[in-house]
């Protein structure tokens, strides 16, 4: 269905308050639904579980299964625009959802993130089509057979095996460097369809995040610098403090090719690798892609003119997409459950009153009522008026709190 203009504070033609819907109640919903209502709309969520983050704060909490038919008609019957937040929702449900209403992003993007063979197809594509500034992922093949698994080439190990589908924060992966270690794995892993990824010189991380709308207009964000533990997010960094590099520019643009040609509505981020190729400043891959804000996403909230939920709330309704502006150098900190579990295994508080004494800390907490190790509980937004001093400054906090140093 195509998209139209849906003002703040409006009603719709059935003479109800202009609303928003999402697919999903975890954190990212939940930020999403806070931006909304900020800026004037009714929200509602679609979420199996009783206390989801997102649906205990939104105004209809609609507790039903991702493809439950009646479900998805009352979030159609509620809501003027619906979008998802994570990549894992059914993408046929959104299909059926489109058809009445105007979803971003459309459920053919998020169909191609839940399939990693998909998305490294087109990545290939995209990076074909613009070879002065190709971004191509790493060398791969794909397994679904036993013959396709015998014919995988040897130069491909040593090697990351991924699930094609339903992975993510280092779910689904297995490193490998052998052909026996590949059988193995691929074994371990249910014989799924898989993707082997060649392992490559990695020397970081970074990601970029960018709204489309409707029009064609699209803006981004400054490349994210990220670090990730046992396969998580852990670390985010972002300064503009000295000029962008050329790779910084070639991964805005490389995630905007990405954005037009799915014809993309919305937030989304692109993850890339940078490896050590020999050169001064390294090569760039494309990692994988996320159809919705991403945790690396989440300083926005206290360092630039405009979040990346706000920018989503934007793009759904038609309205003006404004380029972002970075106004102070930041670090996010990931919060994971294992903070609130003291080093003899019991349950304790951190320490947020020695965290928030220190300058430019903006503590964002999911409302998820256990905490479990792994799990993400929070973040920590720390902003300063320079590079150095907000280092400083998370340093200290990662003291209090336990975490490695930077």
């Amino acid at each position: 269905m195509s998209h139209q203009t849906l003002l703040p504070g409006s009603t719709s033609a059935r003479g109800q308050q202009l609303t928003l819907g999402v697919m999903g109640g975890g954190q990212l919903g939940r930020m999403f639904v806070h931006a909304a209502q900020a800026m004037g709309y009714f929200t509602a969520v679609l979420d199996p579980d009783p206390a989801s983050p997102a649906g205990r704060v939104s105004h209809y909490h609609i507790q039903t299964g991702y493809d439950d038919e009646q479900g998805l008609a009352q979030l159609m019957q509620r809501c003027d625009a619906i979008t998802t937040e994570f990549e894992n929702v059914p993408a046929a449900a959104l299909l059926t959802l489109g058809a009445h209403r105007p979803v971003a992003p459309a459920s053919h993007c998020v169909a191609v993130a839940q399939d990693r063979v998909k998305e490294k197809a087109l990545f290939v594509d995209v990076a074909s089509a613009h070879p002065d500034q190709a971004v191509f992922p790493a060398p791969y093949a794909t397994i679904t057979t036993p013959e396709l698994l015998a014919a995988v080439p040897g130069d491909l190990l040593p090697g990351i095996l991924k699930t094609a589908r339903l992975g993510y924060d280092g779910k689904g992966q297995v490193r490998v460097a052998t052909r026996d270690e590949l059988a193995a794995a691929w074994d371990e892993l249910g014989r799924v369809p898989c993707v082997l990824e060649k392992m490559l010189p990695l020397v970081a991380e970074c990601s970029v995040i960018v709204a489309r709308g409707a029009d064609g207009a699209c803006v981004h964000f400054p490349v994210q610098r990220n670090l990730h533990r046992d396969g998580i997010l852990a670390i985010t960094e972002v300064y503009e403090e000295k000029p962008a590099s050329g790779l910084d520019f070639k991964a805005i643009n490389a995630t905007k090719f990405i954005a037009s040609h799915l014809n993309y509505v919305g937030v989304l981020c692109v993850e890339f690798f940078i490896i050590d190729d020999g050169s001064a400043d390294g090569a760039l891959v494309v990692n994988e892609m996320a159809p919705r804000p991403h945790n690396s996403g989440h300083y926005t909230q206290n360092a630039c003119t405009v979040s990346q939920f706000e920018l989503q709330v934007r793009a759904m309704a038609g309205l003006p997409l404004v380029p972002p502006r970075l106004h102070s150098p930041t670090i996010m900190l990931n919060l994971l459950g294992d903070l609130w579990f003291a080093p003899n295994g019991n349950l304790r508080a951190p320490d947020w009153a020695g965290v928030l004494a220190q300058s430019g800390t903006h503590l964002h907490l999911y409302g998820k009522l256990d905490a479990r190790r792994g799990r993400k509980m929070g973040h920590l937004n720390i902003t300063g008026p320079t590079a150095e001093a907000v280092r400083t400054t998370a340093q200290q906090v990662c003291a209090l709190l336990g975490l490695p140093p930077l």
